[in-house]
């Protein structure tokens, strides 16, 4: 039955996400509890230099008591293994806590609220390329694929060559000294305006924004993309019932979006939200290039500014979507592809 299929991948999806998180919090844990107990010994710092009437002695006791109480509501007096599990459940119940250094656009401290404010703006950037990277890479590959071997497929595979193997960064960087600072079409980076428009104007200014990297990951994702799909669509254009159907004089065009592409949309679907999935945490390098406010600048400037809580959240949320994709995605594949015997025996 496909619901005992379905409850399998979700179970096992939450599970390696379990894990996932206890590795992480292992990981990050003596970083992080060093940190922890530098701001425990900087807040009774500052409470014991505003009490100006107490003796030597009283401030010496002051200053034992309140660590053996921050730290024992921090958990920093428990077994190390007691320490990691409590992190691990603290965060996959998205309780992350507050930043160090970081803070949100409205001054917050909340890890939350500051992971928050960078997701949509990666999610917007990179399903925007990856949509529009989709489009022309599938409709180019059934091209190519249509007519393999001819002009058409020759001139894009050099392309494709050449192309998919730069380095986004450098490309990017192309990109902008080319539009932003020779014809001066496009802004060099950034999300809004200083200041930023209001009303519909904002809505413009987003796009205006968008629009430089967005092109940089096209062209950069969609050769490759059309030179799979081509590979792919070949190989069932060879198969038995698309002879057939070409002999009962079926149109070339109903057999090619239609026969063809039933059979070789689980692969296609698989590549794409793949590679949706792999963009969800950001591009470090990409993102900073551009100053876009998402997830990869996000990450790297918590890796600068030594923010454990801030790249635990980071990471947790991140690994979260990607391995709720999976989950998806192979929900989707086992819809699309009729050869999978879903809950029964092979």
């Amino acid at each position: 039955m496909y619901w005992k299929y379905a409850l399998k991948r979700v179970l096992y999806g939450l599970l390696m996400y379990a894990i996932l998180v206890f590795v992480f919090s292992a990981l990050f844990n003596t970083v992080m509890e060093q940190t922890l107990r530098a701001q425990i010994e900087e807040q009774v710092r500052s409470e014991t230099m505003r009490m100006t009437n107490r003796s030597a002695q009283q401030m010496q006791d002051y200053v034992v008591v309140r660590k053996a109480e921050l730290y024992s509501l921090y958990r920093l007096d428990r077994p190390v293994s007691e320490r990691v599990v409590w992190r691990t459940w603290d965060t996959l119940t998205f309780n992350f806590g507050n930043s160090t250094l970081i803070r949100s656009a409205d001054g917050s401290r909340s890890v939350w609220r500051i992971v928050s404010e960078a997701i949509p703006n990666t999610l917007l950037l990179f399903t925007v390329a990856i949509f529009v990277d989709i489009i022309i890479g599938v409709w180019l590959g059934l091209k190519k694929a249509q007519k393999a071997g001819g002009v058409l497929d020759k001139s894009t595979s050099v392309g494709t060559m050449i192309v998919f193997g730069m380095p986004s960064w450098w490309l990017g960087m192309l990109m902008i000294m080319f539009f932003a600072y020779t014809i001066r079409i496009f802004p060099s980076g950034g999300l809004h305006s200083t200041p930023p428009p209001e009303g519909i104007a904002y809505f413009f200014d987003l796009i205006y924004h968008l629009a430089l990297p967005v092109l940089t990951l096209v062209v950069l994702g969609f050769w490759g993309r059309a030179f799979l799909t081509r590979n792919i669509v070949l190989g069932v254009l060879q198969e038995d019932y698309i002879m057939a159907a070409r002999a009962r004089g079926i149109p070339e065009r109903k057999i090619l979006y239609g026969h063809t592409m039933r059979t070789a949309a689980p692969p296609i679907v698989t590549m794409s939200l793949l590679a949706l999935l792999a963009s969800v945490s950001g591009n470090i390098v990409f993102e900073g290039i551009f100053s876009w406010p998402g997830m990869g600048n996000l990450f790297w400037f918590a890796l600068q500014q030594n923010d454990v809580p801030v790249l635990m959240g980071n990471l947790a949320v991140t690994t979260g979507l990607y391995i709720s994709g999976l989950v998806i995605l192979d929900l989707i594949y086992g819809l699309l592809d009729p050869r999978i015997k879903v809950g029964g025996k092979a």
